[in-house]
């Protein structure tokens, strides 16, 4: 007997005729817009071209610019515009991760340049 035939779903069957026949919650035309990296066949991935630099360059353009747009949600909830207060929260977790992902990116460069330096020739 096969181990996941027994499992059995806690949701009648009707239901599940129904949900197959909903429409997926992302239109077909809209998921190639949103520009996910291509995998390649060895399991790289990639970044849609262009050279190291130009790639570092973009992340921390990135980082900067999702550090501006936390700024502006902060000092937009402080002055009563509009802004509420879960979007400002969001926009400074948002920066906040970015930064501590592109810090990551950066001590793992370093440890390799360090490694690179260490090996004897």
């Amino acid at each position: 007997m096969n181990p996941l035939s027994a499992i059995r779903l806690p949701v009648a069957p009707e239901m599940l005729r129904e949900a197959n026949n909903l429409t997926p919650a992302i239109p077909q035309y809209e998921l190639g817009t949103l520009g996910a990296p291509a995998v390649q066949p060895g399991g790289a991935i990639a970044l849609g071209g262009g050279n190291f630099e130009s790639t570092l360059s973009g992340i921390v353009a990135g980082v900067s610019a999702k550090q501006a747009a936390a700024n502006d949600a902060v000092a937009g909830l402080a002055t009563g515009s509009g802004v509420p207060l879960h979007q400002a929260v969001i926009a400074m977790e948002e920066a906040s991760v970015s930064f501590q992902l592109m810090v990551e990116v950066r001590n793992k460069l370093l440890e390799s340049y360090q490694e690179l330096m260490r090996m004897q020739v």
